[in-house]
This record gives structure tokens, C-alpha cells and sequence, in this order.
């Protein structure tokens, strides 16, 4: 979709973290304008604001997942204060911002260093590199150590060892679940594609592809039993994603791996789509639908209620690349035939 002048405008009016990617996805400027714009992450906005943060061990809040001990929280902190409220302050968090927001790994330096020697897992004290037992935090780390060029191969091969059987994931596997959850798997499957974009390592496609399968044959929003929604949580649209899975988040993923891979959208997206278009406004924006409790080191995104610049950015992005695969007309993709090929029996799914 060719977007208006006016909400142009009001996406480009933003921190340079959202601004290149609308430039570069929305509105088509020029590569050196969108890089040019990018590489002010790191000195302006929201980047400066939380390198800024950062604890001399190489840390923030020191804390792999949550805040560490001693740690006080300080008074311009925003959010939601309160043991029901998961805070969003620590290492792994932090990390997976300034990765998202596309600032330059160079810039931090020596951190991965500092953290493998200063951080460890809350979970039985384990190494921060080698990730723990819970998926969701496991991929945020393969994707941040890849990013610093950490050598995460090791962690990257625990989520094939963790794979379930239906081909997705979920964290409460050490619990016994043997049922894969939407959350997990979205996020096991953006790792292991951010992982793959970073290091060239394609081993670990067929673990992927079989994850994005997971989805695929439950269209995004249902469960594969009976057909039902699979929970209100798939078409609520917050930013940011941090664990939850949304038909927005899932979506835009998909995009991501379609272009990746060289392939046209699977036709099996096209509920999903039909969702995300019934949510953007008649002038172009989506709403803002919650914001997550527990306490942040800045909002970076409008409150519940308001048109977010975030939601709307990716939204528009992946509609406009459905839309110019004329719907996804195609046959199914790889997904159906790489279980037989690869793995010798024919799709549980």
C-alpha cells in the first residue's frame, strides 16, 4: 500500500531506531538515507538513552534475565512497579533492544566479553552464553551472541535437541509438556533465523522450517485438533513483542524468512492477513491495544488506546508484502515435503 503523505510523516517523526526501518520499508528512500539514519542509534534517542545504562560489568541492571541483587531501581525508571509485574530492565532484554532497534554490535565493544565473565543465569548459576532450560530466554541469547559474535553454535543445536515432536516448542517442556505453545515457538523460530542471517550457518533451516510448519498448518490462529482460536492472545496486537505470539508478530516473521529464503509468501497466511487488515484504521495506523506490566527503562511506544508508530511500521511492511505476491497465490511451500525428506516419515501435524 502506498501510504499517505500525512502518515508518512507522523511514521518518519520518530526516534532513529523506528525512523530507518520506516525509511527503508515503508517509504523506499535511498540506502545511504536509511543507513545514514540507523547509524544514529547509537549516539541519539532511545540508543544513547540505554547504552547509557549499562553496568560497568557489561551488564544492565545487573541481572542476566532479572534485575541482580542489589540492584536499585532507579527513580526516572517507568512501568509498573510490583511482584506481578515481570521487568523488562535486564541484560537479556536489553540486548534484544538495541539489537531490534539496528544498532551496530561494534559499539558495545568488549560486552560480550564482560557479561560471560560478570553474568549468569538465574536458573542453578549457569553460564550466560550456554543459555538455560526455558526456550523463550534461550532464543533471546542465541540471537544476541550471535549478534556479538559470541560462538552460541552449541546453544544453537540445544533447540534442535528441544524440538518436540509436533515441530514446534515450549518452554515448560522440562515440566513434561510434549505439546508445543505458539509463544515458544515463534520465538525459537525468529532465533534461528536472525542466527542463520548472521552467521551463514544453514544447518539448523530444517529445524526452522519445521517450527514455521508448526504454525503454518494452524493458519497462525488455530489450534490443529478442532480448528478453534488457539486464544485472544493471537489477535492482540502490543508492542513490544518481547514473548508474546501475535498474528502480527508471527506475520511479520514469516515475511522475514520468506525473503531470507527467496520464496513468495506461503498461502496459508492469508487468515492472519485478513486479521491484521481488519485492525489498521481507516487512516493507515493500528492501536496500540495494551502495554505490558513491570517496569521499563523508557516507553518506547504509544500507551493502550493510542496509534502506535511500531505497530503501524510493521504492519504496513507486511501487508504491502503480501499484497505484492499477489496474495500469496502459490503452492504450499517446503515446510510439507521437508518432514518425509528429512526426517523420513510423513507430517504428525
Amino acid at each position: 500500500m502506498a501510504v499517505s503523505d500525512e502518515l508518512a510523516h507522523w511514521l518518519l517523526d520518530a526516534d532513529p531506531a523506528l525512523r530507518w526501518q520506516v525509511e527503508r520499508d515503508v517509504v523506499g528512500a535511498p540506502e545511504t538515507t536509511w543507513r545514514a539514519t540507523r547509524s544514529r542509534v547509537a549516539s541519539e534517542g532511545w540508543g544513547a538513552a540505554l547504552l547509557a545504562r549499562q553496568d560497568p560489568e557489561g551488564t544492565w541492571a545487573r541481572g542476566a534475565h532479572y534485575p541482580g541483587e542489589g540492584w536499585r531501581v532507579p527513580a526516572d525508571l517507568e512501568g509498573e512497579r510490583g511482584e506481578d509485574a515481570q521487568p523488562w530492565v535486564s541484560t537479556d532484554w536489553s540486548l534484544a533492544a538495541l539489537q531490534d532497534w539496528g544498532l551496530d554490535p561494534r559499539v558495545l565493544g568488549d560486552t560480550a566479553d564482560r557479561i560471560a565473565a560478570n553474568c549468569r543465569w538465574e536458573y542453578e548459576d549457569l553460564p550466560y552464553w550456554g543459555g538455560e532450560t526455558d526456550v523463550c530466554i534461550n532464543a533471546l541469547t542465541l540471537r544476541a551472541g550471535a549478534w556479538l559474535g559470541v560462538d552460541v553454535s552449541a546453544l544453537a543445536a540445544w533447540f534442535v535437541e528441544h524440538q518436540l515432536e509436533d515441530g514446534g516448542w515450549n518452554c515448560e517442556w522440562v515440566e513434561g509438556s510434549e505439546r508445543s505453545s505458539f509463544h515458544s515457538t515463534i520465538n525459537a523460530v525468529a532465533a534461528l533465523l536472525d542466527y542463520e542471517r548472521i552467521t551463514g550457518d544453514t544447518a539448523l533451516r530444517a529445524a526452522r522450517w519445521r517450527g514455521e510448519e508448526y504454525l503454518l498448518a494452524r493458519r497462525l490462529l488455530h489450534r490443529l485438533s478442532d480448528g478453534a482460536p488457539v486464544g485472544s492472545f493471537a489477535t492482540r496486537f502490543v508492542f513490544p513483542f518481547r514473548w508474546e505470539y501475535s498474528a502480527l508478530r508471527a506475520l511479520d516473521r514469516f515475511r522475514a524468512a520468506a525473503q531470507h529464503d527467496g520464496l513468495p509468501p506461503d498461502p496459508r497466511l492469508a487468515e492472519a492477513v485478513d486479521v491484521v487488515r481488519a485492525a489498521r484504521r481507516p487512516d493507515g495506523r493500528w492501536i496500540q491495544e495494551a502495554r505490558d506490566p513491570g517496569l521499563v527503562w523508557f516507553h518506547i511506544d504509544a500507551p493502550a488506546g493510542e496509534p502506535s508508530r511500531w505497530l503501524t511500521l510493521i504492519g504496513t511492511r507486511a501487508l504491502d508484502w503480501w499484497d505484492a505476491s499477489a496474495g500469496g497465490a502459490r503452492p504450499i511451500h517446503k515446510h510439507a515435503a521437508l518432514e518425509s525428506e528429512t526426517y523420513g516419515r510423513p507430517s504428525q501435524l
